[in-house]
């Protein structure tokens, strides 16, 4: 059944019965745009497509996510380090320089910052101990064992930086922030991986 709870007022009957419609109007509004994600990405350059499915073998980014990364940052290759992606992404920390000393702030935000998201809202999943659960047993079924094994280090990592900082007293919005520009390092090298092999077919071809 939909609903186990009923009012006996009128008023709060109709409001209960007015959230649970908006309830459902989310819900299905998700799953078309969710559809519609699908479809645009089935209609992506093969390249695309295999990064996508590369990144979803990452712990905590599932198909919309890894969509949302690739859409902002096309192809990964045009960043010669990660570090140069980091800064894209506005998630490094900004800098005040006065002769020889160099003081660091908060992250420029600079960059989409839907990407930002992504990577903060990714990171949290880091701060359980490494792991392969169901979901991300299927995900990384159809990637190669370099691929598995990029992600099995950025969980080892990300796990004992998010120990680490958070040992020393940083509060969780900014330990996440730190984890989340360290994932992006691990996205990066997943994007060179996966556009690498998909060019050297074409290479040879030439």
């Amino acid at each position: 059944m939909k609903r186990e709870v009923h009012f006996d007022q009128m008023a709060q009957e109709a409001t209960s019965l007015d959230y649970l419609h908006e309830v459902e109007h989310g819900a299905a509004r998700i799953a078309r745009l969710d559809s519609a994600i699908t479809e645009a990405v089935k209609s992506a350059p093969p390249q695309m497509r295999a990064v996508i499915e590369a990144l979803q073998a990452l712990r905590g980014i599932a198909h919309v996510s890894a969509v949302t990364v690739v859409a902002d940052l096309g192809e990964l290759s045009r960043f010669a380090r990660a570090r140069q992606l980091m800064a894209y992404g506005g998630i490094v920390p900004s800098e005040d320089s006065s002769g020889e000393r160099t003081r660091r702030g908060n992250i420029t935000k600079t960059g989409n910052a839907y990407l930002r998201r992504v990577l903060v809202e990714a990171a949290w999943a880091y701060r359980h101990r490494p792991s392969v659960g169901a979901k991300l047993r299927k995900r990384q079924a159809h990637v190669s064992e370099e691929i598995e094994e990029i992600s099995w280090k950025a969980q080892q990592r990300l796990h004992q930086r998010y120990k680490k900082l958070l040992a020393k007293g940083k509060n969780k919005g900014v330990v996440m922030t730190a984890v989340g520009r360290e994932l992006l390092g691990f996205i990066w090298a997943i994007g060179i991986k996966v556009e690498t092999a998909q060019q050297e077919p074409l290479q040879r071809a030439a």
